[in-house]
């Protein structure tokens, strides 16, 4: 080897030795340690969460379920009963074996007088009312399935009050209806060639009077009796049945709320 590139070597080698001692540890250190820092960790792989369990219900002990149906049914057994038995204390206190209709309001129709006594057969508007009181005209007394009577007593502080005749009975137009009146003695007559209900309102609308719970005509404080026995409620709802008799009271009651009438023979 020349001696020139043994000498080149050599320096090489000094220059090399130098360069790596002159270099503090401590540089070396922190440039290890930031390396170290920078370098990006990778995140452990997340846990398996277990997917939760469907519990299973527990059934009571104690033989089988019942369906939710049997008890609906049961209460509303309970619920009829209770109905009937209501039904049955306003029957009972109703007495007298009134039997009614729903109540319909007639005294709106035309001719209704809310005056004092004395009350005379309206004709004016009575062809008007015949309809909404779902009443009609027979030529006479033929072909009938119905027919009875009921009568009516009126009594405003004791007195009496005149039932005329000719109610329901339109004689310039030759024709009467299945509700009406032959003389001023107070008693009804229901005549229908259709067996059907008809009601004590039917027969006062007719006759053009005012009637509600409590009033009759032009008079308040009205109370009413059903073959003697005080009732309540509205009597235009109570439905005619044969020799009934039907008092009204306004003011001083008479002597004796009579209980029957002596009605004709053949009525």
């Amino acid at each position: 080897m020349p001696l020139e590139q043994a000498q080149s070597r050599a320096v090489f080698r000094e220059k090399t030795r130098t360069l790596r001692t002159s270099v503090p540890t401590r540089l070396l250190t922190g440039t290890l340690a930031r390396a170290v820092a920078k370098k990006v960790r990778t995140p452990p792989p997340p846990r398996r969460v277990q997917a939760p369990q469907r519990r299973e219900t527990r059934r009571p002990s104690g033989g089988p379920q019942r369906s939710p149906w049997i008890y609906a049914g049961a209460g509303a057994l309970v619920v009829a009963v209770i109905a009937a038995a209501v039904i049955g204390i306003i029957v009972a206190r109703g007495g007298g074996g009134a039997t009614t209709k729903k109540t319909q309001n007639y005294n709106a129709l035309p001719g209704i007088r809310k005056t004092k006594a004395p009350w005379a057969p309206e004709y004016r508007y009575l062809a008007d009312r015949l309809a909404p009181l779902d009443l009609t005209t027979l030529g006479g007394h033929n072909g009938l399935v119905l027919h009875f009577h009921a009568h009516i007593d009126i009594f405003v502080n004791g007195k009496k009050v005149k039932i005329p005749a000719l109610i329901g009975i339109n004689p310039g137009a030759n024709y009467l209806t299945e509700l009406h009146t032959h003389n001023a003695t107070g008693v009804i007559h229901i005549e229908a060639q259709k067996a059907r209900d008809f009601t004590v309102g039917q027969f006062f609308a007719e006759w053009a009077v005012y009637l509600d719970s409590h009033a009759i005509g032009g008079y308040s404080g009205m109370t009413w009796y059903l073959n003697g026995k005080q009732q309540t409620g509205n009597p235009a709802a109570l439905v005619f049945k044969p020799h009934q008799e039907i008092a009204f009271v306004v003011g001083k009651a008479p002597a004796k709320i009579p209980s029957s009438y002596a009605f004709a023979a053949g009525e």
